[in-house]
């Protein structure tokens, strides 16, 4: 069957509301951890995750930090308009925009738009005046120019009068909680509009177990889109357009897969599409040693043709050729960007074992844990809905095992 034909009807389940977690576990690593290891099933306590991991293993998170991308602006007419920040435009690189001082533009949605037909919006931060002035369309988005006086920098904006934005299926306002909870304990690299989810269960007390079990640990960066709460609205999957979200990886990291044989443990597919499109990027420097950086795009279907053919090439080998790149153009981190999408029948590369959530019905999300799987994924969701686990973002875990 071609792929693309597969029909997202066919991963659906029944999720009621009230399976939906609406706020975490007090203690975020005693949530539930449901263990799936070769076909079996069974349960523990997310903060005895250390024992079911070999001694030795890769585990890679995704080091993204949730920005308060929510920004409220009312009209003189009193009509309040809403702008969530969806990716930076000018400034297009995250750490120069987040230090950007004066102006900045960003690609955007807005909220209650019908009522915001011309000119500029204006709010008032540490006694600053902030404003916002559409610029016209980009796609399906707004881009959106924001002047402020003074001498703040735009993350110290944001950090002032932006709202955390919480997923749209808890069904509340956000909360001064949210601002920590709906943060990994590891973030560092501002950008994300959502939360790694996977990584909301680590505390430090399980990260110092992993490194007693001699587990080694990396980061990357993925910084999360809006487009992963995007549902699949068509009949079949190859009607879908995935999001294109940036990465960054550095160069210690792909020298530790390496070392590691080109395999890890990943936390959260973030981490997943981030680690499957390096062995992606690799092919590409090996077909063309002069590729650009920006080239190394990994495209939605682009694993799945035959301009990218990885049936000889291991790991091992395309993650050399990435690292080898790297050091002939003199880079200490890979930026680039992936639109991969992953579906049963898509062969894993690097990802040997899944720390993950339970995700929403027919979601990408959810046809990337049945290829994992191979297609075993209603086995693990029965028994999730049966045994009283939590669900999405702030619910429980599970460990993958294939």
């Amino acid at each position: 069957m071609d792929i693309k034909e597969i029909h997202i009807s066919e991963y659906n389940y029944e999720l009621a509301d009230e399976r939906i977690a609406k706020f975490p576990k007090a203690e975020r690593d005693h949530s539930k951890l449901l263990v799936y290891r070769q076909g079996a099933v069974g349960e523990d306590v997310f903060y005895n995750l250390p024992k079911y991991l070999p001694k030795g293993e890769l585990m890679v998170f995704n080091n993204t930090k949730v920005i308060q991308a929510r920004l409220h602006f009312r009209k003189s007419t009193g009509a309040l308009i809403e702008i969530f920040l969806l990716e930076p435009a000018l400034p297009a690189d995250y750490e120069q925009m987040f230090q950007a001082k004066g102006h900045c533009e960003w690609l955007c949605l807005v909220g209650n738009s019908k009522k915001w037909k011309e000119g500029a919006l204006s709010n008032e931060v540490s006694g600053e005046r902030v404003s916002a002035t559409r610029m016209g369309e980009q796609g399906t988005s707004q881009r959106i120019a924001f002047d402020w006086t003074g001498d703040l920098s735009f993350a110290e904006v944001i950090d002032a009068m932006g709202e955390l934005p919480i997923p749209p299926y808890l069904n509340r306002e956000t909360q001064e909680s949210d601002k920590t909870t709906y943060q990994t304990v590891y973030s560092k690299i501002k950008g994300s509009v959502a939360a790694p989810t996977a990584g909301l269960h680590f505390t430090e007390r399980v990260l110092s177990d992993l490194d007693a079990h001699g587990i080694e640990r990396e980061e990357l960066t993925l910084h999360v889109g809006a487009g992963t709460f995007k549902p699949v609205k068509s009949e079949t999957i190859g009607e879908h357009e995935m999001h294109t979200e940036t990465v960054a990886v550095k160069r210690q990291t792909i020298e530790k897969l390496l070392a590691h044989g080109g395999r890890a443990i990943a936390v959260g597919t973030t981490s997943v599409r981030t680690l499957e499109s390096l062995y992606y990027m690799g092919l590409k420097v090996m077909q063309n040693p002069d590729v650009k950086e920006e080239e190394l795009h990994v495209g939605q279907w682009e694993p799945y043709g035959a301009e990218l053919n990885e049936k000889c090439v291991g790991a091992s080998e395309a993650l050399g050729a990435l690292l080898g790149w790297m050091d002939r153009n003199g880079l200490t981190t890979l930026h680039s960007s992936t639109q991969i999408i992953i579906v049963p029948g898509y062969e894993y590369k690097i990802v040997k074992m899944l720390i993950t959530n339970f995700h929403q019905p027919q979601s990408t999300l959810l046809l990337l844990v049945s290829a994992f799987v191979k297609g075993d994924w209603r086995k693990i969701y029965d028994y999730a809905l049966s045994h009283d686990f939590r669900f999405l973002s702030y619910g429980d875990s599970s460990l993958l095992i294939p």
